[in-house]
């Protein structure tokens, strides 16, 4: 990367409501910084969940190239309808944790965001943002899952408690 040439805000993108809001942030620092966006999407075939024969129909959407044109579909969909900022699409095969902190490197911050797993399913699945905070080689930035709203039916008063005879 020459001196001339700002440093990209990069974010993880995945098609989860987390990296979405990731993505949302990170194109609004990148805004301020006036700096490009790399949307970063990692695909890889995950062979070790699936045992025994498949039909063709399953083995044909798991093959390489199937798994890799899935990838390009989310990253595409998700950094579209943003505007005012360059965003590079980028898609790796490998490890989100690996691409992630390879790509901080070069970058001036790395945002990732959290989906808020459970310690016990942390611990079993791996947190990408967990690793990209010990291993990134600039700063990171976690973004949480946003919270669903819920509509709340109008709360009515209830009539007063009024104690049954005492004994």
């Amino acid at each position: 990367m020459s001196e001339n040439e700002s440093r990209p805000v990069v974010v993880g993108v995945d098609g989860s409501p987390a990296s979405r809001a990731a993505l949302r942030w990170a194109v609004e620092d990148a805004r301020r910084r006036g700096c490009p966006v790399d949307a970063i999407s990692a695909w890889h075939p995950d062979y070790g969940v699936m045992m025994g024969p498949l039909p063709a129909e399953v083995f044909a959407e798991v093959t390489p190239q199937a798994l890799k044109a899935a990838g390009q579909q989310v990253l595409d969909h998700e950094v579209q309808g943003f505007e005012g900022v360059e965003i590079r699409r980028i898609l790796v095969e490998g490890d989100p944790r690996d691409a992630l902190t390879k790509a901080s490197r070069d970058a001036e911050l790395l945002v990732v965001g959290s989906r808020g797993r459970s310690t016990f399913a942390g611990i079993i699945l791996g947190s990408v943002s967990s690793y990209c905070v010990h291993h990134a080689a600039c700063p990171v930035v976690v973004v949480r899952e946003p919270k669903v709203e819920q509509d709340h039916a109008p709360v009515t008063a209830a009539p007063p408690l009024t104690p049954g005879p005492l004994l």
